[in-house]
């Protein structure tokens, strides 16, 4: 007598892999992007480092870190502001690129080398990695146009958070700032607030705004770039002191 076997019924519920995560590690390429793109609306470029499209939502003065750090602690300006190896960059206006060698000319800077490098439209920048959250930051105060000043916290961050908004800068070691050949936040800009009302702007001038005066810092950070290349040039020697009149 033959045994047959019992029929096979298919399962209502077929085995199906789980969905796998996706390969992306922490700091990785695609989280930056993600976290400009998502958080704060910033157009990205993909590649490796991931680098910020500049002239759509700001535009970027390049100065020597030296410099940068003696110009902000004589400035009240709030924006955002990154480092790069040696060099800082400090975001203003969209727009502002090409009114700097203008003002440059106008606060008779324009004759002298000052190593001040304005990004504007279609420039490219690093992008910084997102700054690391920190429980124990204050919360900052809501944003909107009823806030006095946009994305400022209520209570200075404790030791080990990120330098805030506004807050006074720490100072920088000469010609060496941030690490090398990555690009770090300074003062990180705010996930879910509009960058353009921090930024130094050529219309804040006479204004009653919060904005601060681009015309203003332009000069300050001239300033410092002048006398960061006078002190350089003072420390080389003779034969190179000629060499560069």
């Amino acid at each position: 007598m033959f045994q047959t076997s019992p029929p096979v019924i298919a399962s209502a519920t077929p085995l199906v892999p789980l969905p796998r995560r996706p390969l992306d590690p922490a700091g990785s390429s695609g989280q930056v992007r993600r976290w400009y793109e998502n958080e704060l609306g910033w157009p990205t470029v993909h590649g490796e480092p991931p680098r910020l499209v500049v002239g759509v939502r700001y535009d970027v003065l390049d100065v020597p870190a030296e410099a940068g750090h003696a110009a902000l602690r004589r400035s009240a300006a709030g924006s955002p502001v990154a480092l790069h190896g040696d060099r800082m960059l400090l975001l203003v206006a969209a727009g502002s690129a090409e009114e700097i060698p203008g003002l440059l000319e106008w606060l008779d800077w324009g004759s002298l080398p000052l190593d001040l490098v304005p990004i504007g439209a279609d420039g490219l920048i690093e992008a910084p990695s997102p700054p690391v959250p920190d429980e124990r930051r204050a919360v900052p105060a809501p944003c909107g146009p009823n806030a006095v000043v946009p994305c400022r916290p209520r209570t200075p961050s404790p030791p080990g958070a990120h330098t805030p908004l506004g807050d006074a800068l720490p100072p920088g070691p000469p010609g060496r700032a941030g690490s090398q050949g990555a690009a770090v936040w300074l003062r990180p800009p705010e996930p879910g607030c509009e960058v353009e009302a921090s930024l130094p702007t050529l219309s804040a001038l006479g204004g009653a705004g919060d904005a601060p005066d681009l015309v203003r810092l332009v000069n300050t950070v001239a300033t410092q770039c002048h006398r960061v290349r006078l002190r350089r040039a003072s420390a080389q020697p003779p034969a190179m002191r000629a060499q560069g009149r």
